[in-house]
């Protein structure tokens, strides 16, 4: 079996590079372990499989599709960046025709539309409540680095934490993060990904953010996501209500790095506008 298969990095602006993506379009059915197989070959923080709904759909003229993410360990319920490399594929290499594409994932439907200089993603928007008691504790992952707030989302089994003010960008982007026992130390299945984040800093040589982040999620085999959408759906929700916005510019600090133009929108979702440029077509033997 030859399946179309591509990479595009998603996030980039500037010299951001953004978040490599490998995108499979299937024209049928894919045997259930080959998605796993493909993804731990492909060996991305996320490889995203485009489904036709039904036999008569194709990828120029039709305008919803199903969507799956994998990891190279595991499938995930929802993947941002892996989204906008699917779209981007679909806009700039298949030549759709609509401007808007609608996404039917475990997370529900998901749209993305073009915009100028980008794609805009819809998602939900998740709440972040103050730390339930359970076994992990940021100091195993970041040692004695100051802690000023922690949150957890129920929805993605995401644990937010928010480091002190008194820190800077450069701070984040070097610091060191053991990321090697948390599924040992946290195997309750409560925690499936790690959230750095840090108030930006107001504009002067660099562009001003709104925030700053990184992500990691080992439990699912991705020891750090260089930029992270889901993420987002979560740091979203929590820094529009720490800084009373509902329109931010957000940068994940990761070695590649990636910006994120965010926009709470009035339905109780969240707009992620990025850049995407595909950078790698080709044929996979499956």
């Amino acid at each position: 079996m030859k399946l179309p298969i591509f990479i595009a990095d998603a996030f980039t602006a500037r010299a951001f590079r953004g978040n490599p993506a490998a995108v499979c379009l299937l024209e049928n059915k894919l045997d259930e372990d080959l998605h796993q197989q493909i993804a731990r070959e492909m060996n991305l923080s996320e490889t995203a499989f485009i489904r036709k709904l039904h036999p008569t759909d194709n990828f120029t003229e039709s305008s919803c599709f199903g969507l799956r993410w994998f990891t190279p360990a595991s499938e995930v319920p929802l993947c941002g960046h892996a989204t906008l490399a699917s779209a981007a594929v679909l806009f700039h290499e298949r030549k759709n025709v609509n401007s808007t594409l609608t996404f039917v994932t475990l997370s529900g439907e998901l749209k993305a539309r073009r915009a100028e200089d980008g794609i805009v993603l819809d998602l939900p928007l998740y709440p972040a409540h103050p730390q339930v008691s359970f076994g992990l504790s940021p100091q195993t992952a970041i040692g004695d680095t100051l802690v000023q707030d922690i949150r957890y989302s129920p929805d993605t089994r995401k644990l937010l934490v928010r480091l002190s003010d008194t820190y800077d960008r450069s701070f984040l982007e070097n610091l060191k993060v053991n990321t090697g026992n948390l599924p040992q130390v946290e195997n309750t299945g409560k925690v499936k990904g790690l959230i750095l984040t840090l108030k930006g800093e107001p504009g002067g040589q660099t562009q001003a953010f709104d925030f700053y982040s990184r992500y990691f999620a080992p439990w699912v085999g991705v020891a750090e996501d260089p930029v992270t959408g889901s993420a987002h759906t979560v740091l979203s929700s929590y820094w529009s209500q720490q800084l009373g916005k509902r329109e931010m510019c957000a940068f994940q600090c990761s070695t590649r790095g990636g910006e994120l133009e965010i926009s709470l929108r009035p339905d109780g979702r969240v707009d992620i506008r990025g850049g995407a440029a595909v950078v790698v077509e080709g044929t996979l033997t499956a």
